[in-house]
């Protein structure tokens, strides 16, 4: 090496060792952030009846503070760009503490707590590739001046995989699509600490229940079984599978209020869960004592008679309840999205309350028709939809 280019290169190492105090001596910001974001189970995209493509998840929000802590407005990111903006009753319908029931904007001090999200995106448009989340709110255990606060975090990447697509569990006409995506509260806010970890499997799940010509859940005496349109109903593999769990012997429990003290295990009564491959498995609950025809190991064919409907395990009325999950254990699993591929669409009820009155009372629902039925083909059912099931 020329004394020329010693030179140049003694010269440019000086200068970086000279660079270096600064570089180390240089701090990330600190800024104290008293409500902890995070997303444990990233969103699925899937297709709705409705032609709309939704995103449903969880946005957990720990408040690491001595005081409580209101949430006043979240934002869904992509980006810079708002996507989604929850605030108001809105809001404070969808966040509550883990482990209870109750909704409401403010979180008690030394909590963990979920907001319900639900992103829906018009037909046509891109599915963002990752989502972010800006909190606004007031943490009272702040010093004055500095409770109102802006935090962005619980960054997540949205899962580029399709919903499973399979075939109905029922046959015939007339069937509610109770408590379905994507804002129905049973459903969307079941999270429950399962084997150390938080676990939602009915994220995606739906009650089934049935009108008769009249548009009754039930005519006849409400605690009478029989007096259900749906009880009996023949329920079926939605896909060629195999079964993995089976219960069966489990009593019908009696209709109109819901059992007490009944175990956790008993929670779905009779039920079969299928596997439909590909880390998808389908649960199927509260069936007649007796009337499963299946039995683990076996492989089944889609449409084949798996059982009967019933009322048995945690169930207030006879119905099928079915959703699709990441595993085989119907409360250690997280619920994913599915489409089913044809139904058609007769009607839809007004609302959740308009559904429950009838079912209590055994009065007409209130259907807003659809005429001529609206063929829906490779989505998931909406709420509240009046739907039938083959040709």
């Amino acid at each position: 090496m020329n004394p020329s280019a010693r030179r140049r290169l003694t010269l440019l190492f000086a200068a970086a060792l000279a660079c270096l105090p600064a570089i180390a001596g240089e701090r990330a910001p600190e800024r104290i952030t008293p409500l902890l974001l995070s997303i444990q189970v990233a969103p699925i995209p899937v297709a709705g009846s409705d032609g709309q493509t939704h995103l449903v998840y969880e946005l957990w929000i720990d408040n690491f503070s001595s005081a409580e802590s209101v949430v006043e407005k979240i934002e869904v990111l992509a980006g810079d760009r708002v996507l989604h903006t929850l605030d108001g009753d809105a809001l404070a319908g969808r966040l509550r503490p883990g482990g209870q029931n109750i909704a409401g904007a403010s979180l008690a001090k030394s909590t963990l707590n979920f907001a319900a999200m639900h992103l829906s995106l018009p037909r046509g448009a891109n599915v963002p590739r990752r989502l972010s989340h800006r909190v606004t709110g007031k943490v009272r255990a702040a010093p004055p001046g500095q409770q109102q606060i802006v935090q962005t975090g619980a960054e997540v990447a949205v899962e580029n995989r399709e919903a499973v697509v399979i075939g109905p569990p029922l046959r015939g006409e007339r069937y509610i699509a109770a408590d379905s995506c994507c804002d129905a509260v049973r459903h969307t806010r079941a999270a429950l600490p399962v084997n150390g970890r938080i676990r939602l499997a009915q994220r995606f799940a739906v009650d089934w229940e049935q009108l008769d010509a009249q548009g009754r859940i039930y005519n006849g005496p409400q605690k009478t079984l029989t007096s259900y349109t749906i009880f009996g109903q023949p329920v079926l593999a939605v896909a060629d599978a195999r079964v993995v769990s089976v219960v069966d012997g489990l009593p019908e429990q009696t209709p109109g209020t819901y059992p007490e003290n009944i175990a956790i295990e008993d929670a779905d009564g009779n039920s079969v869960v299928l596997d439909l491959g590909g880390g998808r498995h389908a649960l199927y609950a509260h069936m007649q004592p007796g009337s499963i025809a299946v039995k683990p190991g076996e492989r089944v064919r889609r449409g084949q008679v798996l059982g009967r409907v019933g009322n048995s395990g945690n169930s207030v009325a006879p119905h099928l309840h079915f959703h699709v999950m990441d595993g085989p254990s119907p409360l250690d699993s997280n619920g994913l999205p599915y489409r089913i591929d044809t139904f058609w669409v007769s009607g839809n009820a007004p609302s959740t309350d308009a559904f429950d009155d009838a079912e209590a009372k055994g009065t007409p629902l209130a259907v807003i028709p659809v005429t001529p039925p609206r063929q829906v083909s490779r989505s998931l059912p909406m709420d509240q939809l009046i739907v039938r099931f083959g040709p």
